[in-house]
């Protein structure tokens, strides 16, 4: 089942769901609308082979910055990791199907399927693939949606791992943290 607003709501309100910081125009009419996070890492095109065993120094794969509090730009068929400014909690009994806002897809812009798994808290982690065209992203813009699904039955089972209680952008876990 997917939770409408008046679900969402309930669930904030009984602290079962966690969403910090809250604006009341992110609670949308079947999820939440995720806003862009102040650091992104773009993705090094390199030679060398990432060996997750042995992955070396994250900086030969990964060029990561702070935009701050202004902007940054995707360029054409780039990819990179963004975060969401939201840091999120979620119940065992409720997982997270992350889209791209149809504004935003609009541009060309993409991102793979992302599935947030039940019990998941910390901000997003998401990749982005630049489009046609060069795209100015605003930090603290409705970026993501975020559908949330109740189970019908909570996980026996809820996610517990290196992920869990992330800030920031995060990279692959096989590198050290």
């Amino acid at each position: 089942m997917i939770l409408s607003d008046r679900d969402i709501e309930i669930l904030i309100k009984a602290g079962e769901l966690w969403v910090e910081p809250l604006e009341a125009d992110i609670i949308r009419e079947n999820g939440l609308d995720l806003r862009l996070g102040g650091a992104y890492c773009a993705f090094v095109h390199t030679d060398k082979v990432l060996d997750p065993r042995s992955p070396g120094n994250p900086s030969d794969f990964y060029d990561c910055r702070e935009a701050g509090d202004s902007f940054f730009i995707v360029e054409p068929h780039k990819h990179y990791l963004l975060h969401t400014l939201e840091y999120i909690r979620l119940p065992p009994y409720v997982a997270g199907l992350v889209n791209l806002r149809s504004t935003w897809a609009r541009t060309g812009i993409y991102i793979p399927s992302t599935v947030v798994d039940a019990g998941f808290e910390g901000q997003l982690t998401i990749e982005v693939i630049g489009s046609e065209f060069p795209v100015k992203l605003y930090v603290g813009d409705r970026f993501l949606h975020l559908v949330l699904v109740k189970m019908e039955t909570p996980s026996s089972k809820p996610y517990s791992g290196k992920y869990k209680g992330q800030r920031g952008v995060r990279l692959p876990q096989f590198f050290t943290y």
